[in-house]
Parts: C-alpha cells; sequence; structure tokens
C-alpha cells in the first residue's frame, strides 16, 4: 500500500473529504461519531505509515505502547505517593526516544534512528504534557482510551499544532450543538481554503523562486550580496506560508471532526518587538516551551533562592530554553546559534522594555515608531531564518555549487 504524507497532494485530500463526510452528518444531526472517528484515524494512519514507510509505523506503535504505559504507570505511582525524583525520572524515560532520534543523525553521519518516525517531537511533547499536569494534581485520572485518542489524533499528528490533553478531551467529550457545530464547519471549511492559499499558492511561489536566487548568488561568487539578502526574505516567506498553511489544514480538519485545535500562527510578521512574535509564531510549540520549560525552571530557582535577581533568573531561563529549542531542532551549529540568536534577542528586547517603561514620557509612540517597530522586528526574524536554513553553513564552507 502507498503511503502519503499529510496535506501534500490532491490525492490526499479527496480521501480526506471522503472520509470526513459521514461525521459531518453525524454531527449535523447531533451524534458524535466516536467509533467511525477512531476507524478513519487508523485508516489515515496506515496511510501515512504504511507501505515504504512500515518500519516508521512499527516505531510508532512500540513508541505509543511505551509512552501510554509509563503515563499509566506513573499515574498509578502519583496516586499513592510524589517523589520528585520519580517524576524526574519518568520525564527522563519519555523524553529518551525523541533524544536518540535526534542525536542518532550526529554520530551515524546523518543516518536517521531506526526508532524515529514522522511526528515523534509533537508526540512527545504531549507526553511530557501529560506527566507533568499529573503530578501537578490537575489530571486526576488515567483514561487509556482518551489518551490514545489525544495521541493519536490523525489531522495533527505529524507538525502540530500541540493541543492540551484537558482541553482535548473536554472537546472530545461534548455533546453536540447543531448551531455551534455549524459555526464550527465554517471556521473549519474556511481555514482548509486558506491553507490551499498559503501552502500551494503563496508557499510554491516563493519555494519555486529559492534556486533562482541561490543561482544568481553563485554567479555572484557568493559572500555576502544582495542576493544572499534576496535569498533571506524568500526562504522566510517560504518557511512561513508552507507552515502556516499546513498548521491551518490541521486546525480546519480538526474543526470539522468537532475538535477546537488551537490555532499555530497569528500574523507574526505585523509583531512589533520579538517576544511579540514568540506570542504569534508556532503558539503552540511557544506556550508548551513557555509553560512547561521556562516557568518551571524559574519557579524552581526562584524557590530554591539559586539567584536573587529576577532579571538574571528570567535571562537563564531564556538561554536555557532557546537553546533547548536549538538542539531540538538539530544538532547542528546553526540550530544552536538560532536558538542562542533569539535568546539574546529576547533579553535585549526585555531591556529594551524595561528602559521604554522608565523613560515614557521621553519616547515617542506614533505610527511611525509602530511601523519602524514591525519593520525592525520582521528583519531582525528573517535574518535568524536565515540562519536556521542553514544555507550560511553551504556558502561559507561549502560554496554555492
Amino acid at each position: 500500500m502507498p503511503n502519503m504524507q499529510p496535506y501534500q497532494n490532491p490525492t490526499y485530500f479527496l480521501i480526506l473529504g471522503v472520509a470526513l463526510l459521514p461525521i459531518m452528518i453525524g454531527m449535523l444531526f447531533g451524534k458524535k461519531l466516536h467509533w467511525y472517528q477512531t476507524l478513519i484515524s487508523f485508516a489515515f494512519l496506515l496511510l501515512t505509515f504504511g507501505g515504504p514507510k512500515w518500519e516508521q509505523g512499527i516505531a510508532l506503535i512500540c513508541y505509543i505502547v511505551f509512552e501510554v504505559c509509563l503515563i499509566g504507570i506513573y499515574h498509578a505511582y502519583r496516586q499513592k505517593k510524589n517523589a520528585t525524583w520519580i517524576f524526574y525520572l519518568a520525564v527522563i524515560l519519555a523524553i529518551i526516544p525523541l533524544v536518540i532520534v535526534k542525536i542518532t543523525p550526529a554520530l551515524e553521519h546523518g543516518r536517521a534512528s531506526f526508532i524515529g518516525f514522522l511526528g515523534i517531537s509533537y508526540l512527545t511533547f504531549k507526553v511530557v504534557q501529560i506527566i507533568m499536569e499529573i503530578r501537578d494534581g490537575i489530571i486526576k485520572e488515567f483514561k487509556p482510551w482518551l489518551v490514545l485518542q489525544f495521541l493519536l489524533f490523525f489531522p495533527t499528528i505529524s507538525s502540530g499544532p500541540i493541543d492540551r490533553y484537558r482541553r482535548f478531551v473536554k472537546d472530545y467529550n461534548k455533546s453536540v450543538v447543531r448551531e455551534k457545530y455549524l459555526e464550527l464547519l465554517d471556521k473549519g471549511v474556511w481555514y482548509i481554503f486558506l491553507g490551499f492559499l498559503y501552502k500551494f499558492i503563496l508557499a510554491y511561489y516563493f519555494g519555486s523562486r529559492l534556486e533562482p536566487v541561490v543561482s544568481r548568488l553563485a554567479v555572484s561568487h557568493g559572500g555576502i550580496s544582495w542576493w544572499l539578502v534576496a535569498y533571506m526574505y524568500v526562504y522566510s516567506m517560504d518557511l512561513f506560508f508552507d507552515f502556516a498553511g499546513y498548521s491551518l489544514f490541521a486546525v480546519g480538519v480538526s474543526y470539522i471532526m468537532g475538535i477546537e485545535t488551537p490555532m499555530n500562527f497569528n500574523r507574526p510578521f505585523k509583531a512589533h518587538n520579538i517576544k511579540d512574535f514568540w506570542n504569534r509564531w508556532h503558539m503552540t510549540l511557544s506556550f508548551w516551551f513557555r509553560d512547561y520549560i521556562y516557568m518551571r525552571l524559574v519557579f524552581f530557582i526562584m524557590k530554591n533562592k539559586l539567584i536573587k535577581s529576577r532579571i538574571t533568573i528570567a535571562n537563564v531561563g531564556y538561554f536555557t530554553l532557546f537553546l533547548i529549542m536549538g538542539f531540538w531542532h538539530g544538532l547542528t551549529w546553526y540550530y544552536i546559534v538560532y536558538g542562542l540568536f533569539h535568546a539574546c534577542a529576547i533579553i535585549l528586547c526585555d531591556a529594551w522594555l524595561r528602559f521604554k517603561k522608565k523613560h515614557q514620557a521621553h519616547i515617542p509612540s506614533n505610527k511611525f515608531t509602530e511601523a519602524l517597530a514591525i519593520f525592525v522586528t520582521f528583519n531582525t526574524v528573517c535574518f535568524s531564518f536565515l540562519i536556521f536554513s542553514g544555507f550560511l553553513n553551504v556558502l561559507f564552507f561549502h560554496g554555492t555549487n
């Protein structure tokens, strides 16, 4: 059986449209066909991980069995005791498969890990989230079936958005109201059509411009030139419209299935500063890192009085957060530099905001300063994407040919 990448070709959308029809009809008549949702989830997972990608399918099954058992064991333990080291052990065990997948290419000269599969990062974020909320006492019940539904929700499995377990379960169990579902259906269809515009028109256009720009850069003998600046902007637009288009498909399909998966992008290139950007770009990932890494690290430092200065605590949190984010993308220098770049940018942004608040009477605030802030933020972000692309590595260390 051939496999298909989610949201990549017309055949996938044709199959998806036919598969969603019974769900739409059922919802319109007040019925949530959970059994049918499970059936098509299995079918689309088979479509994604079957055929030539059967090894990824086996890896996914083993991963899910391991992680669900881990969640169940930790939940059973947490009902009786709450040793911190057991919690840390559970989190470490949960992320070990992802760590292996990420470090294997660096150790094996680019060869992918045999336990890797499409979407392992996003599933790991979901698992860690559940374990942390069990530890906090927020998740009180362990229902394996609901955990499986949450982890294997096929519209978002490969690249997010990253939903929250309690929010997902609330939607999954919510009774259907026709008027509410008509609103979800309207939004879902709109997001899917907007996704077509983003991914198959705008992303295709900018993606098709990359090769000519690289060719012009090669003719100009590489180095720093206006063609490198052009590459930076074209790559940034291609990256945004491709990923935002995918996310719109995932959210749109989720809405049609009655699940209000959170949005991933909110006009990020209109951000007024780098902190505002991260509240608009890949929001579910940004908020996950904020809630489950940054805030917990800051709380740990303050609780144990390791650092007195709140500013220093925040800065340590930023460096830790973005270093982890850089390493998560891959063990290459440009991903690490990308993370450090954003950590420095946010620290400088915080310093500027403190200065601005202190001297606001002497700092003008008008349409011009607003436009200037957006312009500076946009170019800062685009430069970070140039680093992220790895093109500088090719350009300066390997040449453009």
